[in-house]
């Protein structure tokens, strides 16, 4: 909406309104607009959420044994504070994207869409006091449908569909391969499912989600912002996806949100994000990933996030395979960190470190092709 303001610097005493046709001064306005958006509201909200009493359920001593110790100071916390993050990343980017921008479009939708099912599933289990809301299978079937959209989407515009189902791999110059439209859904399919469940298993600790998605949010910000300008994609090899770098302002707004949360996520926790934020944001930055064709640069970025679902995937198989033994303490990776001695603290800012060190090296894919 304020990008707008730039047509009025043919006004004399209005000149300096061009600065809103810049990416990179909106996505700085966008940042801060969600960061303090989130910060203003944060105590209002938190007090709306304890008021109704929207506790997040615990899992009994039976279900996690020494871990129900570690986290009983948790109890009775509010949950359903991503709805803290969607607001403001939706006001912000409304204010300073540009209006016209499919792709923004695009991911706000399929943010605030599995931001719904999140708060769905969220509430289920504050209802049932259970740890456990919707079922898995009917999440799944809500992210094969947002992956379907967000095919069509991209295969049927004329301005994407040459290269909407292509393969690009990091540190490789052509694409892989040309994936076709089943294929390709598939595959879409699995980066958002992947991406949404692995930022879910991540929000186990205080601040450790919100944190991450801040590194992440960070590397995706400079790939679209190249992607999206004509002289630095073909200079670094990267596919030129004409107005991309909107994404750019659309995650700065995701970053300011995350950092605002974590304002009042940082432990002791005042609000967890829940469902509600955590499938939101990995559905958000898995779509940003599918419209620029970066999608296994998020392997390497949210390297955090993919060892915590790992973690999982190892621990159950693990588990099936050899009649009952346990490769890891308890899963995702972080509750087996606590349970060898590491404070919550400790366990979340050494995940920080490790998701700065990713964030690093996903960006070294820029020139090592």
């Amino acid at each position: 909406m304020l990008y707008y303001l730039h047509k009025l610097q043919e006004i004399d005493a209005l000149g300096f309104l061009n600065v809103f046709q810049y990416h990179t001064i909106r996505a700085l306005g966008a940042a801060l607009t969600s960061l303090l958006i989130c910060i203003w509201v944060g105590p209002w909200t938190i007090r709306i959420l304890t008021r109704l009493k929207l506790g997040q359920p615990l899992r009994s001593k039976e279900e996690v044994h020494k871990l129900a110790d570690l986290h009983s100071s948790k109890k009775g916390t509010p949950t359903m504070g991503g709805i803290l993050i969607l607001a403001s990343v939706t006001i912000s980017a409304l204010l300073w994207c540009r209006p016209t921008n499919p792709y923004v479009w695009l991911v706000l939708i399929s943010m605030l869409y599995l931001g719904g099912i999140g708060f769905l599933d969220d509430y289920l289990k504050v209802t049932k006091k259970k740890s456990a809301g919707m079922a898995g299978r009917q999440k799944l079937i809500a992210q094969f449908m947002l992956a379907a959209l967000v095919t069509a989407c991209l295969k049927y515009n004329p301005e994407t569909a040459e290269h909407a189902t292509k393969l690009y791999i990091p540190f490789w110059k052509q694409p892989l391969v040309e994936m076709g439209l089943i294929l390709g859904f598939l595959f879409f399919a699995l980066v958002i499912m992947g991406s949404s469940n692995a930022v879910n298993l991540t929000d186990g600790l205080d601040g450790l989600a919100a944190g991450c998605t801040v590194t992440v949010a960070s590397v995706y910000a400079i790939f679209c912002y190249v992607a999206g300008n004509a002289k630095f994609a073909p200079y670094l090899f990267i596919p030129y996806v004409p107005g991309a770098s909107e994404l750019t302002v659309f995650c700065a707004a995701l970053i300011g949100a995350s950092l605002g949360f974590l304002w009042w996520n940082c432990h002791p926790a005042k609000v967890f994000m829940g469902d509600t934020g955590s499938l939101a944001i990995g559905g958000a930055l898995a779509v940003v990933a599918i419209c620029v064709h970066q999608e296994l640069v998020l392997v390497i970025a949210g390297g955090v996030f993919v060892m915590e679902a790992g973690s999982v995937l190892l621990q159950v198989g693990w588990f099936k395979a050899t009649g009952g033994k346990r490769l890891f303490a308890m899963s995702p990776i972080h509750h087996h960190f606590e349970l060898r001695g590491w404070n919550e603290s400790t366990v979340t800012i050494r995940f920080w470190i490790l998701s700065i060190l990713f964030a690093l090296l996903a960006l070294s894919t820029l020139k090592l092709r």
